[in-house]
């Protein structure tokens, strides 16, 4: 069986995710080496699952012919740099979306991976969530006729902190720019419009960052289709994502997970579980199978899934919903770029 090396950038909460996924639940891959600029605990973390090598630096990693592909799973900031540098080295890569906070960065990536002649996958892993997917493959079947109606929920457990929200693009870039992913993969469609009503209603402090933390988006698709997204930055009962689509045929809902479907029904009343509280209970299945599909895609030479493409046109959605906010207005995507 062929088995791709992979190094992983960015040893962070994501990178861990992925190394464990891999190592337990993707036998066609091997996590070959990783590297972090922060050093303590990257030897243990190595040692915990199996990982031979340990890099002083990512540059180093892509002087290393053994890896084929690399996770980047840095900070926002380096993802674009990294990424064109694996390209030149010839390596295969899966970024952690967003690609960059800049159509012209993502463009650039997109311009150096076509060169090399490699593979991009952006790592929108909700695409892959068993609800969604279902979901998209139901409107495929045609099940609820024309698509007429996207409505999304996103709302996290609890605010990040004030001085996260000001490094990390804003809450559409960071946050929302799954829920716009989805939007575009459920409509089969572009996003050509957006307005939004956006507030600091959680967190003051993400207010003064600069931020909003409480969003209503409103969307245009090209295809005629018309969207929702409801944000917030903090729900008090657990992580809320649900999606319903409508259409001329029907509709169809996907509901939040929970640790169990047990309903208890008694003189006090109906009482069922909380969704589950974060990105990491939830969306574990997800992550698995992207990176199934990843792997699937570098050594079958299919194309992937989630492209430099979906990468770019999720930005371009997120900067015009910034846009709509500051002058209170919708904005044509076309304005962007």
């Amino acid at each position: 069986m062929k088995q791709l090396n992979i190094g992983i950038i960015g040893a962070g909460r994501i990178g861990k995710v992925h190394m464990r996924s891999i190592t337990y639940s993707v036998p066609t891959a091997k996590v070959l080496g990783i590297t972090d600029v922060y050093k303590e605990g990257l030897q243990e973390l190595a040692d915990k699952y199996g990982i031979e090598k340990v890099y002083d630096s990512y540059q180093d990693m892509l002087a290393d012919k053994d890896i084929d592909a690399v996770l980047v799973c840095s900070s926002t900031d380096t993802h674009a740099d990294i990424s064109i540098e694996a390209a030149k080295a010839g390596k295969h890569i899966f970024c952690e979306k967003p690609v960059d906070l800049t159509p012209e960065k993502v463009k650039a990536v997109m311009e150096a991976v076509d060169k090399a002649g490699v593979k991009l996958q952006v790592g929108f892993n909700r695409r892959f969530d068993h609800n969604f997917a279902h979901i998209h493959k139901l409107i495929n079947e045609n099940k609820v006729g024309n698509l007429e109606l996207i409505k999304i929920t996103s709302r996290d457990p609890e605010p990040p902190p004030a001085e996260y929200a000001a490094v990390s693009g804003g809450m559409f870039l960071d946050m929302t720019i799954h829920d716009f992913d989805m939007a575009r993969f459920l409509a089969g469609s572009d996003v050509t419009e957006v307005f939004v009503n956006a507030a600091c209603l959680v967190d003051p402090a993400i207010g003064e960052a600069g931020d909003v933390d409480t969003a209503i988006i409103n969307l245009k698709f090209a295809n005629g289709a018309l969207g929702v997204i409801d944000n917030s930055r903090r729900a008090a009962y657990g992580y809320d994502q649900r999606v319903e689509v409508f259409g001329s045929k029907g509709a169809a809902f996907a509901s939040n997970d929970t640790p169990t479907n047990v309903t208890v029904m008694n003189s006090e009343g109906i009482t069922t579980d909380k969704p589950l509280y974060f990105f990491l209970e939830r969306y574990m299945q997800s992550f698995r199978d992207e990176m199934i599909c990843f792997v699937d895609s570098v050594l079958n030479d299919k194309p992937t899934l989630t492209t430099g493409n979906d990468g770019l046109n999720s930005i371009l959605v997120a900067l015009a919903a910034k846009k709509s906010v500051q002058e209170g207005r919708p904005v044509k995507i076309a304005e962007i770029g």
